[in-house]
């Protein structure tokens, strides 16, 4: 059951890459300058790369936007963000978001989470 609940999560992201590849290759000036504003929106600053990526992450499940949600969770792992940390974002989320932030929260956000985690160890 493990294999395929990363597979899950890994899908996910695959499918976000193929995606953005091919934008990119199609809309190449616009990914260009797309990928460089984020990667300056996400860089250490006032706040670090794992507190924003918090942040993204609660504003994705308000957004409803599955992809994000995955990818943004990825990105809190990566920094290092741990499952209190990534819920309590999602605490928050859920606050502005009301129940259907919850719902996503509980489910797809502890889903990818679990599933990141695992592949990790």
């Amino acid at each position: 059951m493990q294999e395929q609940e990363v597979n899950w999560t890994k899908m996910y992201l695959q499918e976000y890459k193929e995606g953005i590849g091919h934008f990119s290759e199609v809309m190449p000036d616009v990914a260009h300058q797309f990928s460089q504003f984020s990667e300056a929106c996400f860089k250490d600053g006032e706040l670090s790369k794992k507190e924003k990526q918090l942040m993204a992450l609660g504003i994705s499940i308000v957004a409803q936007d599955e992809y994000c949600m995955v990818y943004h969770t990825k990105g809190c792992v990566d920094q290092g963000a741990t499952e209190k940390e990534i819920l309590e974002a999602c605490g928050v989320a859920a606050a502005f978001g009301g129940g259907a932030a919850l719902s996503q929260a509980v489910t797809l956000v502890q889903d990818a989470f679990q599933d990141l985690k695992d592949s990790v160890h």
